[in-house]
């Protein structure tokens, strides 16, 4: 085995406070903007990072298990940050009524940091 449960979850710990990063960065270059799209550019990324720790939760959450139980869980843990991410888009644009582009960019630069951070360290 290569990887240990233990290491899965370390990744995602850090995955996670790459993201936040990266989304307080974006928040902060659109504060050039105005101060609600500072909050949307934060929300879009706190959701995009909250579905992020939702799906490793799914993953990771039963310890170890035989390899079905584990594909489930991992699907399950997609499915859910999905559902997350766009609750968290809905109610950013569609509720609060905050601006969608800057949404946007909040969630595409948490997803972007999700992407560099399995680069980086998997």
């Amino acid at each position: 085995m290569l990887n240990s449960v233990a290491a899965g979850r370390r990744l995602a710990q850090r995955t996670a406070a790459l993201q936040g990063a990266v989304t307080l960065a974006t928040a902060l270059a659109c504060l050039l903007s105005g101060r609600e799209a500072a909050l949307g550019a934060g929300v879009g990324g706190a959701a995009m990072t909250l579905g992020s720790l939702v799906a490793a939760l799914g993953a990771f959450g039963g310890g170890v298990s035989t390899a079905g139980l584990a594909l489930g869980r991992l699907l399950v843990g997609m499915a859910a940050k999905w559902v997350v991410v766009f609750a968290g888009l809905f109610l950013a644009i569609g509720v609060w009524h905050l601006p969608p582009l800057a949404v946007l960019a909040g969630a595409a630069s948490a997803a972007v940091a999700l992407l560099v951070a399995t680069k980086l360290w998997a």
